[in-house]
C-alpha cells in the first residue's frame, strides 16, 4: 500500500488512519520497558545460597542496604536484551555513513579467529613465558603496521585513537625534554581541519594550542605554518586526509618546515582507511601517527567494545616508545631496568600490552586481504565517497567546491537556506528512512556540516538507494515540506528529544514514579 506521498506505509501507519494498541506494541515493533519497570526486586533468576558468617574486609565501606537490582527469569532477561538489540542500528543493519568514523563491514572470519581458545581466554597477568603465541601475533601485526606506514617503530599498547594521540604527543614531549627544551617548547599547532580530539590531547599534557586556518580549498597552506613556527613550537598535529575529506597535498612541505624549526610532526591516523597501501606516512615526513585498528582494519567502533590505537614512530621518536613493548616474538620489555640500547621510554602508558582481540582481528584482516586487497579497499572507499559526492552535488552544496574528495564527502547547509529545515532536521528525517545519520556539524570549519563516509563495504546498489533517498529528502526540503523534517523521526521507537536539555540536565538515575492516588482519597 502506498501513502499519500507515494511511499509504502510503515508500521503503525495506514491509509490516513492510525490506531493505538493495548500493549503499546506495533506488530513486531515491541514497546520495551526499563529493567526497573518490569523486574521484581524480591526475586532473582539464580538461586544463590546464603553465605556463612564472615568478617568483611572492606574497612567499613561494605554495602549497608540491598543493592536494589530487579530480578528476572532467564527467558525474560533474554527477551529484554534481544528486543533492545533490535532497536539499535549497526553496521550489520545497513549503511552507516558516519564521516571520520569508518564504519565498515566487520568480516566474520575475524570474529572467529578472535574467539579461538588461546586468544579469547588469554589473561594479561599470565607469565610472559606462557604466551609466546600472543607475543608472536603482536610482533607480526607490528611488522605489518610498520610496513604499511614506512615507520621503524610502533607502540602497540594504546587502547584507542585518543589514547594513541596521547602516546604520540607524550613521546614528542619526552624527546623535547631530552634535548633540554622542555621548558621552552610549549606550543602545539593544530589546523582547523584536524581531528576534533587533537587540541584536547595537546592541552591535557600541558601544551598551549594555536590554530592554523584552512585556506579556501579546505587544506593547510605551508606559508601559514611557517608564519606560526618559532622556537616555542613543539609540534604540529595534522590529520591527513583531513576531516574535510581532502588530502593535504602540501604535507611534505609542511613537514620540512616543521622539522627545520626543530619541532615534530604528529599525524592523526583516524582517516588512514583512505590511503592504506597507497601512501606511507613515513615517506611524508611524519614523526608519529596513531592507527585505529578498530576502524581501518575491521571491528568498527560504536559497538561498545574495546578499541586499539597503536602509534608508529619515526627514528627520532622510537627511543621514547612507552612500556610495555614487544621486541620480538619471545621478548617483552615491561620496565625501565630492562631497557636496551640506551633507549629512554617516557614510562608506562597503560597497565598491559594492548587489546588482544583487536590485534587478532586486525592481523586476520591484513592476512586475508593481502597487500593488493588492502590497497583496493582504500581505492574503493575513495570511489564510494566520490560516487556519493557526484550523485548529490546538484542538490546539496559542497563548502570547498566540486573537487574530488578522499574517503568522505562533505556538504554544508547553505543549500537549506530559507527552507526552514536544519542539518539536524535533515538527519532526523534520515532515521525515518532507515539510515543512521551522517556526522553532523563537524568539522567545525563548515557551517551545518554533513560529513558522509560510505567506506568500501557498500555495493553500487546500496549506494544508489542511499543517494536516491537523500535526493528525495533534499527535494522535499526544497519543496517546503517542513513537517516531514521538523517532527522527525516519526517512526523510531522514540520521538525527537530536547537534546539541549538532555545535555544540560541529564537524568542519570531511575526513580520509581509517584503512586497514583485513588479518586476516593
Amino acid at each position: 500500500m502506498l501513502n499519500n506521498q507515494g511511499r509504502p506505509t510503515s508500521a503503525g501507519e495506514t491509509d490516513g488512519t492510525t490506531h493505538a494498541t493495548f500493549t503499546g506494541n506495533r506488530a513486531l515493533i515491541i514497546e520495551e520497558a526499563l529493567l526497573f519497570e518490569s523486574g521484581r526486586l524480591e526475586v532473582t533468576g539464580v538461586d544463590i545460597d546464603e553465605p556463612e558468617a564472615f568478617t568483611p574486609r572492606l574497612g567499613g565501606l561494605e554495602r549497608k542496604v540491598p543493592i536494589g537490582l530487579p530480578g528476572f527469569a532467564e527467558p525474560e532477561a533474554m527477551r529484554h536484551f534481544v528486543r533492545l538489540s533490535q532497536k539499535n542500528f549497526g553496521i550489520d543493519t545497513g549503511l552507516f555513513p558516519l564521516g571520520s568514523c569508518t564504519m565498515k563491514h566487520n568480516p566474520r572470519l575475524n570474529e572467529k579467529i578472535a574467539r579461538l581458545p588461546g586468544f579469547a581466554d588469554i589473561h594479561p597477568l599470565q607469565p610472559v613465558s606462557t604466551v609466546p603465541g600472543a607475543l608472536a601475533v603482536i610482533d607480526h601485526l607490528a611488522h605489518y603496521l610498520k610496513t604499511l606506514t614506512g615507520m621503524p617503530a610502533v607502540a602497540m599498547s594504546p587502547k584507542a585513537g585518543a589514547h594513541g594521540e596521547l602516546c604520540g604527543m607524550m613521546a614528542i614531549k619526552a624527546a623535547i625534554a631530552a634535548r633540554g627544551e622542555g621548558e621552552t617548547r610549549k606550543v602545539v599547532l593544530v589546523p582547523d581541519s584536524a581531528h576534533g580530539t587533537n587540541p584536547a590531547t595537546a592541552a591535557l599534557i600541558g601544551f598551549t594550542v594555536e590554530s592554523i586556518p584552512a585556506r579556501p580549498d579546505g587544506t593547510v597552506d605551508p606559508a601559514d605554518v611557517r608564519k606560526a613556527l618559532r622556537p616555542e613550537v613543539a609540534a604540529i598535529m595534522l590529520t591527513n586526509p583531513n576531516t574535510c575529506g581532502l588530502f593535504e597535498k602540501d604535507i611534505i612541505a609542511i613537514a620540512a618546515a616543521v622539522h627545520e624549526a626543530g619541532a615534530y610532526f604528529y599525524c592523526d591516523g583516524a582517516n588512514f582507511n583512505a590511503i592504506v597501501g597507497k601512501v606511507r606516512p613515513g615517506d611524508l615526513g611524519v614523526d608519529a601517527m596513531h592507527i585505529n585498528l578498530h576502524k581501518t582494519f575491521s571491528t568498527p567502533h560504536g559497538g561498545g567494545g574495546p578499541g586499539a590505537g597503536p602509534v608508529v614512530l619515526s627514528e627520532k621518536l622510537a627511543p621514547f616508545a612507552p612500556f610495555p613493548y614487544v621486541v620480538n616474538a619471545r621478548v617483552l620489555i615491561e620496565r625501565e631496568e630492562e631497557v636496551m640500547n640506551g633507549e629512554t621510554p617516557f614510562g608506562r602508558l597503560t597497565a598491559f600490552h594492548g587489546q588482544m582481540g583487536m590485534f587478532t582481528r586486525a592481523l586476520t584482516y591484513m592476512l586475508s586481504h593481502g597487500a593488493d586487497g588492502m590497497r583496493q579497499a582504500s581505492e574503493d572507499a575513495v570511489l564510494s565517497a566520490n560516487y556519493i559526492r557526484v550523485g548529490l552535488h546538484d542538490l546539496m552544496s559542497a563548502p570547498f567546491g566540486d573537487q574530488p574528495c578522499m574517503h568522505e564527502a562533505l556538504f554544508d547547509d547553505s543549500w537549506l537556506k530559507d527552507t526552514g529545515v536544519t542539518t539536524l532536521d535533515f538527519a532526523k528525517a534520515m532515521i525515518d528512512e532507515g539510515y543512521h545519520p551522517m556526522t553532523m556539524y563537524f568539522p567545525l570549519v563548515v557551517h551545518g556540516a554533513m560529513l558522509i563516509e560510505p567506506t568500501e563495504s557498500e555495493s553500487k546498489a546500496s549506494l544508489d538507494l542511499f543517494i536516491a533517498t537523500l535526493r528525495d529528502l533534499a527535494l522535499a526540503a526544497k519543496r517546503g515540506e517542513t513537517a516531514r523534517f521538523s517532527g522527525a523521526p516519526y517512526h523510531a521507537p522514540r520521538r525527537r528529544m530536547d537534546e539541549t536539555r538532555a545535555a544540560r540536565q541529564p537524568v542519570l538515575r531511575w526513580t520509581p514514579p509517584e503512586p497514583v492516588k485513588d479518586a476516593a482519597e
